[in-house]
């Protein structure tokens, strides 16, 4: 492994300190804080892989692999009563094919909080609107993985989903705010006849989310919202949002005038529960509705840590892939249930079966696209530090002549999360 952007690293540790000392006299009683862990997820994986794929140009069907999903490394410190400053460091999806595995900097800002109502940060971040799954806590997720399609242009003008860019974001009474300025980074590639991320100038993209918090309040520190509360705390939410870039797409080279030119504008709506219940279990749910428009049938497919090379005869492509983002609507439900603590092997664990499905309708497609996750998790010591769990994706085969659907086929994942402190 090794650490790009070394000098950036460097200023941002020393930015921790050095602020604390000149505005010290802000208040003689307040001590800096300063927190970090480490996450790592590692996947044992069988995948039934869709029809055509490769493996350095050798035909497979099935495959079964080991992989580092995520690593992260997150830094924190309130230097001040009123300055934060927020670093994350980490990578995804390490595997067998052997390409580098570099910690990158997903996450270098500082912020200044004027009142809890109204803060202001700007930096390299996580920090986006349109919905509460945008920008969610790998750590914290309920499924297996996160539900990637709502990171909607996630490695295409975004690193892993962060960017650089302003935002100002608050509480006040029951409302929870934030709104982003962020500048995506350019898009190298050109369209070729399909609408496709366009490579001009990256014209700056707005967004926003607004939610209604009606028991207790989530904390805005972090842009990552957390995936399941377990029974830990009582939350009900319902918000709305969008996220809008001019120019943002078109259907051949932006510098041509004969090019087709789209706007990205996209509106959601969701509502979020975590219920302890009287027996001590606990219900964890999601309900959302994403309305995406990135310019006439678009359609992308994306496959989670994907373990092939090429191929693939179908629509879907090769390996995991499945239509999972495109120009249409989705419907996007989570269902969980924990129980309560009990001594498994004798440790003392919740268990927590859950459900997630994806039913989208995309222009591009002549059938919906509706795909499921079924996971179990074992949290030790009721804790996301020390998880195990088991998840099985049922994805759908689309034809690439008819655009229809023709089959499904399936990924087993067992996964292992541990936090160290």
């Amino acid at each position: 492994m090794k650490i790009k952007n070394k000098t950036l690293v460097y200023c941002f540790l020393l930015s921790l300190f050095f602020p604390a000392t000149i505005l010290s006299q802000e208040t003689e009683q307040f001590k800096p804080t300063f927190n970090w862990n480490i996450t790592s997820q590692f996947w044992l994986r069988y995948s039934d892989l869709n029809d055509g794929s490769e493996i350095h140009g050798e035909p497979t069907s099935d495959f079964f692999d080991i992989s580092i999903r995520r690593l992260r490394i997150p830094i924190s410190a309130q230097i001040t009563p009123k300055i934060y400053a927020y670093g994350m460091f980490g990578g995804n999806n390490y595997n067998f094919k052997g390409d580098d595995f570099p910690i990158g900097i997903l996450d270098l800002y500082v912020e200044y909080s004027f009142a809890k109502y109204f803060e202001v940060g700007f930096g390299k971040s996580g920090w986006q609107g349109l919905n509460r799954w945008n920008i969610r806590s790998s750590k914290t997720l309920m499924g297996l993985d996160s539900p990637l399609f709502t990171l909607n242009s996630v490695e295409i003008n975004d690193d892993i989903g962060r960017l650089f860019g302003l935002w100002v974001k608050g509480q006040a009474g029951n409302f929870d705010y934030r709104m982003t300025f962020n500048r995506p980074f350019y898009v190298k590639n050109v369209p070729n006849g399909s609408v496709n991320f366009a490579n001009n100038k990256p014209r700056v993209k707005t967004s926003a989310y607004v939610k209604y918090q009606f028991f207790d309040h989530e904390s805005n520190k972090s842009a990552y919202q957390t995936g399941t509360y377990l029974q830990k705390k009582k939350v009900f939410n319902i918000g709305a949002g969008f996220q809008y870039q001019p120019e943002a797409m078109s259907d051949g080279d932006a510098n041509l005038e004969e090019t087709n030119i789209y706007d990205i504008t996209h509106f959601a709506a969701d509502s979020f529960l975590n219920l302890p219940l009287s027996n001590g279990n606990a219900i964890t749910a999601y309900l959302g509705y994403f309305d995406y428009d990135f310019g006439k049938d678009y359609i992308r497919n994306v496959g989670a840590n994907n373990p092939t090379t090429g191929g693939g005869t179908d629509f879907n492509g090769s390996g995991v892939a499945f239509p999972m983002i495109g120009t249409g609507t989705t419907w996007y439900g989570q269902f969980g249930y924990a129980f309560k603590e009990a001594q498994i092997l004798n440790l003392p664990t919740v268990i927590q079966p859950n459900i997630a499905v994806q039913h989208s309708n995309w222009d591009a497609l002549n059938d919906n696209m509706t795909v499921y996750d079924f996971t179990v998790n074992f949290l030790i010591n009721g804790s996301h530090d020390n998880k195990i769990s088991l998840g099985y994706q049922h994805r759908p085969i689309f034809d690439a002549t008819t655009l229809e659907q023709k089959d499904y086929k399936g990924m087993a994942v067992l996964q292992y999360q541990i936090s160290f402190h």
